[in-house]
């Protein structure tokens, strides 16, 4: 005989994201499980069941970000923002105004400056010592992929002219003296590493605790942390909250590359965790990004004879490690953003799966006794048409990030240009091969606003409208069905995690949003006044309210 459930939900919309019922307007938990979806499940009450009427609102799935930076967010909330400046100066003034408040020699951070958007173009580490001589001065790119700094953090690290550029990485230089200007891109961010002042685990878990009820409020209930630091800070840090009852997300955490050997010594393979904390991927970079302008290109960016971007991984090494990993039970996810650096990590999927023998049949191995692998690549930017029909074939997870290509137009036409953008964030082509979508955020690099996400992925458009009322690259535009799925489904697919979580399905997780408008019925446009009115994790209201 079946349970009286804990709390009934009736009167709703529900999209269960479950083929076998995709619609119901019931739904029954048992504690933190789904018990029964339906459309008349009142038999399913017993005495201490709380009943409640929803008033027609639209249920979905806890929602599932699929490529976050969210320690990194929680930590550089305290920084000072750079988003939203329009110039260097308007940059320059803020890192003033912080100066005078930060005793002298402490570290002064910031992040989110896009110098493609300044009228003074590339900034300098003169601006930035005409007002904070006496502060070491890091300053992120919007892409993570290159930090402005001033002369002091510069001589801390000890990179003056005669420092050589590192493998992958630049040192922008005066033309004529050849002294470093104060940008680092890509791997010569490294040399930094030694002398910036790092967060301790404490600090990291106060501000992952503060941060917490900001996931709820977008509905967020599971995130996939995509890397994690040399210290592993990410990983220590949600381990520490677990133990402590406080952690208050679903998450799947991605070891960076140089934790490889490590994991394969203690014998962790993805998958393994609970349903709080998993262990997901090996992260890897093939190369940039566009804002830097060192995403790795088949042809040289607009404007330029040979400037093809950044390579920041020896296809050869990165095929050998990922045989490593998968030969270790380990799966492999990659960033990967140009056109050529798509094409070398497809070559090396590709050889990875012959590597495989679970992959041919479907089946455990006796010497690798795990499922399917499940490889990702991370962006998938900018691809070529000859390339797409590879990621189906090589069973690869796009995990994609929709704002990035409402954020990204005036970059991506400035730099790749109309031929290349065509098949760029292209998401309803990739779909169409059969590959798996798994969206996301990269936040900090964008806001972890699904609904903006879903907006971007389904009009093409920013939220005032640009660049016209057929959006950007329409072509590529999916239906507001395959963008929830994708933060659903689709993403619980991409983490191995479709037994338990991705659909309103009977046993799984209670996990679900409530929102105030139907998404699926309303004109695209007004996706964006949508509000995300309540929150269940594990079968708690978490954010807002079910009244």
């Amino acid at each position: 005989m079946t349970s009286p459930a804990t709390l009934l939900l009736n009167n709703a919309r529900i999209y269960t994201q479950d083929d076998r019922q995709p619609r119901a307007r019931a739904l029954a938990l048992a504690g933190r499980r789904i018990l029964a979806v339906g459309d008349d499940l009142a038999h399913l009450v017993g005495p201490a069941t709380r009943r409640v009427d929803l008033g027609g609102r639209t249920v979905l799935p806890g929602l599932n970000d699929a490529h976050i930076h969210f320690v990194g967010w929680a930590l550089r909330r305290h920084w000072i923002e750079l988003a939203d400046t329009t110039s260097a100066r308007q940059a320059v003034a803020r890192v003033a105004a912080r100066a005078a408040q930060t005793p002298p020699g402490q570290w002064i951070r910031g992040g989110g400056w896009d110098a493609n958007v300044w009228p003074e173009g590339t900034p300098t580490r003169a601006l930035l010592d005409a007002v904070a001589p006496q502060h070491p001065v890091l300053l992120d790119s919007r892409d993570w992929h290159s930090v402005w700094v001033n002369s002091l953090a510069l001589a801390r690290a000890g990179i003056t002219a005669a420092t050589p550029d590192p493998d992958d990485g630049v040192i922008e230089r005066d033309p004529v003296s050849g002294e470093p200007t104060g940008v680092l891109r890509e791997n010569a961010i490294k040399l930094l590493h030694a002398v910036i002042e790092q967060p301790d685990l404490d600090e990291s878990c106060a501000a992952l605790r503060a941060a917490f009820p900001q996931a709820w409020a977008a509905g967020i209930t599971s995130i996939q942390e995509a890397n994690d630091t040399p210290e592993a800070l990410a990983l220590r840090s949600f381990q520490t909250l677990l133990r402590q009852g406080a952690l208050g997300l679903r998450v799947n955490q991605n070891l960076p590359r140089q934790h490889l050997a490590a994991a394969i010594e203690l014998g962790i393979q993805s998958g393994f965790g609970s349903e709080w904390l998993r262990i997901g991927s090996v992260k890897f970079f093939a190369d940039g990004a566009l804002g830097s302008r060192t995403a790795w290109m088949l042809e040289p960016y607009r404007g330029e004879t040979d400037w093809c971007g950044v390579c920041t991984i020896d296809p050869e090494e990165f095929t050998e490690e990922a045989l490593r990993a998968s030969a270790a039970g380990l799966s492999v996810m990659v960033h990967a953003i140009g056109d050529r650096a798509n094409r070398a990590v497809l070559d090396t999927f590709e050889i990875v799966r012959r590597a495989e023998p679970e992959w041919q049949t479907g089946q455990a191995a006796p010497n690798r006794p795990w499922p399917p692998l499940r490889h990702r690549v991370e962006h998938v930017q900018v691809i070529h048409p000859d390339d797409l029909p590879r990621l189906a074939r090589a069973g690869l997870i796009a995990s994609m990030q929709p704002i990035h290509a409402t954020s990204d137009i005036l970059n991506a036409e400035r730099h790749w240009g109309p031929t290349r953008t065509r098949w760029a964030y292209a998401w309803r082509s990739v779909a169409q091969t059969g590959a798996v979508l798994a969206f996301g955020s990269d936040a900090p690099v964008e806001p972890f606003d699904v609904l903006a996400g879903i907006h971007a992925a389904v009009t093409r458009r920013r939220a005032d409208g640009t660049p016209g009322a057929e959006g950007w690259v329409p072509a590529e535009r999916i239906t507001v069905a395959d963008a929830v799925q994708a933060y659903t489904r689709g993403a619980a697919y991409a983490s191995g995690e479709e037994q338990i979580k991705g659909s309103i399905t009977p046993g799984k997780l209670a996990d679900l949003v409530v929102l105030s408008h139907d998404i699926y019925q309303i004109d695209a446009e007004e996706i964006l006044a949508a509000q995300i009115e309540a929150t269940l994790l594990d079968g708690q209201l978490v954010h807002g309210s079910l009244d």
